[in-house]
């Protein structure tokens, strides 16, 4: 089946991930935080280290984060979780000008959605100095703790801040986060590593870059983002596809 990408001209709302999507993969900052997952699941439930790994990654499959894994299986609270796994070194991150200002380019609202925290969005946007640039944040508390995949998860986004899936992109990392965005309307991209650096993934995180509800694929999403706004500045401020 021949896939015909979406257009971006009639966007309205611009929607982003945060990890391993507004800083490049081979920072690997979401390295520390698997760390720290895996230090918590294996001092709550008392077991290896090997073990404690092998959970962790069977509930981030199964239940779309870790968080919601033990909080299911082993009624951990999230608060707990949270405050755990996100206290990171952040100093990796590096202040990117460039995309911000691409950012700051395009037309209409900026927001971020995230099965990460606020404290950690914060601190993300912080260090990228790209804070000024989003309008809000809806992060796993907004979500009721229901992380992405969860289609209940993008409806709430949706509704809370009253987003028109077919005038709005959604920027990922993770192809699988991508679905429920594209059945829904809105135009989706996938941002990949760029090859340059050592990175740490699992194989299933990768894939994905052919699927028919990923419009597009971008190993340099600054690049991108300035291509879009070259776009953005230049179509009228009303109307629908070319």
């Amino acid at each position: 089946m021949t896939k015909m990408p979406r257009a971006f001209t009639h966007i309205d709302t611009w929607v982003f991930d945060l990890d391993n999507t507004l800083y490049p993969h081979h920072v690997n900052l979401w390295q520390q935080v698997d760390a720290k997952i895996g230090e918590f699941v294996g001092a709550w439930l008392k077991v290896s280290p090997t073990e404690a790994r092998k959970i962790q990654k069977d509930y981030y499959r199964r239940y779309g984060t870790t968080m919601r894994g033990m909080m299911t299986e082993h009624g951990v609270r999230a608060d707990d979780y949270l405050a755990y796994v996100h206290k990171i070194d952040h100093s990796p991150l590096e202040p990117n000008p460039a995309m911000g200002d691409a950012i700051a380019r395009l037309q209409g609202r900026k927001l971020i959605l995230t099965n990460g925290s606020t404290d950690h969005v914060d601190a993300v946007l912080a260090r990228l100095g790209l804070g000024s640039h989003f309008d809000a944040v809806f992060d796993i508390i907004a979500a009721g703790l229901e992380p992405k995949p969860a289609p209940q998860t993008y409806r709430k986004f949706l509704n809370l801040h009253d987003v028109d899936p077919t005038r709005s992109a959604m920027f990922e990392d993770l192809a699988r986060n991508l679905v429920v965005p594209h059945q829904l309307g809105m135009t989706t991209v996938l941002v990949v590593p760029d090859g340059s650096k050592e990175i740490v993934r699992e194989d299933w995180e990768l894939e994905g870059r052919d699927a028919l509800h990923v419009d597009y694929v971008t190993d340099d999403l600054t690049g991108f983002l300035q291509g879009l706004s070259a776009l953005s500045s230049r179509r009228p401020r009303e109307g629908g596809d070319p």
